[in-house]
């Protein structure tokens, strides 16, 4: 092994690909977004380049997120965008291949996992390992998963809500839905749709869903000024929106989200219910933010719901720890070729 042997997390996410260097931390975090010239096919921008882009490209670029609902929708893209990162990440340091470790959606198949190792092995790295993404939040949200104890992890991301319960180092029950930040955004995109008669982009509705939106009506609403372009009219125009219309906008998204914790609580065995009533729900994931989301949770579950630190660093954070301690977790870990 010796001092060479670099390695690297990455939590290759349906709107944020983040990476984790052991001994460093979080050393990238850039929108999974590619842009790609339409005549010759060419790579033209990755990451935080290629995220301006969205929405003002001419026709002849066109913007990519490779990966569809957290896993990999185009391969060779997808691979581009690992080898960028990983180069971006490691530096000087890059004649030294990395060991890799990426993490996949609880519900990924074997084919789709085979393309996660292919696509980190071709973009560079030494040796490949995947693991799921709810044991890696829980690992990065600082669970004891060894214990033989029950943990439930909520981590909702921009494609996918993965919901899985833990204990002894594996997953017990674990559902994953395509419910989750980018539905979210398109929901109250739509809303100002059909309410103002307004286009606004997905960027401006997750803009808004930050600014002001939440999972419960709130007492003192927020207010934000949202400009797009009159659909009638054709001509850009802004209106006014209070949080309690968005939290109108994304109840059925936010229902979902809620079903597939409340299917999994119900395949759990009746040992570890007990447990997740003592511990609660750990919620991890960037769209896990969401104002009051663990008071909706507990409303609708009857289970305290509590928000990770530094939700959306979760996953990363877990394959660093899993990397720096494989001989520990590997027990948990997929696949190394």
């Amino acid at each position: 092994m010796g001092i060479f042997s670099k390695k690297l997390g990455i939590d290759l996410g349906t709107a944020n690909t983040l990476v984790f260097l052991p001994g460093k931390g979080v050393v990238l975090n850039e929108p999974s977004v590619v842009a790609v010239s339409e005549q010759d096919n060419k790579i033209l921008a990755i990451g935080f380049e290629a995220k301006d882009m969205i929405g003002k490209t001419p026709d002849s670029i066109i913007t990519y997120c490779p990966m569809k609902d957290g896993v990999i929708a185009d391969y060779r893209v997808t691979e581009a965008m690992l080898r960028y990162f990983i180069s971006k990440a490691m530096g000087k340091f890059n004649f030294f291949k990395p060991d890799v470790m990426v993490s996949v959606p609880a519900g990924v198949t074997s084919t789709e996992r085979r393309a996660v190792i292919e696509a980190a092995l071709r973009a560079g790295a030494k040796n490949a390992y995947v693991v799921k993404e709810p044991i890696l939040a829980a690992i990065g949200a600082g669970i004891p998963i060894y214990e033989s104890k029950g943990y439930m992890v909520v981590d909702i991301g921009g494609g996918t809500t993965d919901v899985a319960v833990i204990s002894l180092g594996g997953i017990v029950a674990s559902t994953s839905v395509k419910f989750a930040g980018n539905k979210i955004d398109a929901a109250i995109a739509d809303y100002i749709k059909k309410t103002f008669n307004l286009a606004i982009g997905d960027r401006t509705a997750e803009e808004v869903k930050i600014k002001i939106g939440a999972a419960v009506p709130l007492e003192e609403e927020l207010r934000v000024t949202i400009k797009g372009r009159d659909y009638i009219q054709g001509l850009p125009r802004s209106a006014q929106v209070g949080t309690n219309e968005i939290v109108k906008a994304i109840d059925a998204e936010l229902k979902q989200i809620i079903k597939a914790i409340k299917d999994v609580l119900q395949e759990t065995p009746p040992e570890l219910a007990s447990d997740i009533i003592d511990h609660g729900i750990i919620m991890t994931g960037g769209s896990s933010q969401l104002r009051n989301l663990t008071d909706l949770v507990y409303r609708k579950t009857g289970v305290k719901a509590t928000l990770a630190e530094d939700p959306l660093f979760c996953v990363v954070k877990g394959t660093g720890i899993a990397l720096e301690h494989l001989d520990v977790y590997k027990k948990t870990v997929l696949s190394k070729k």
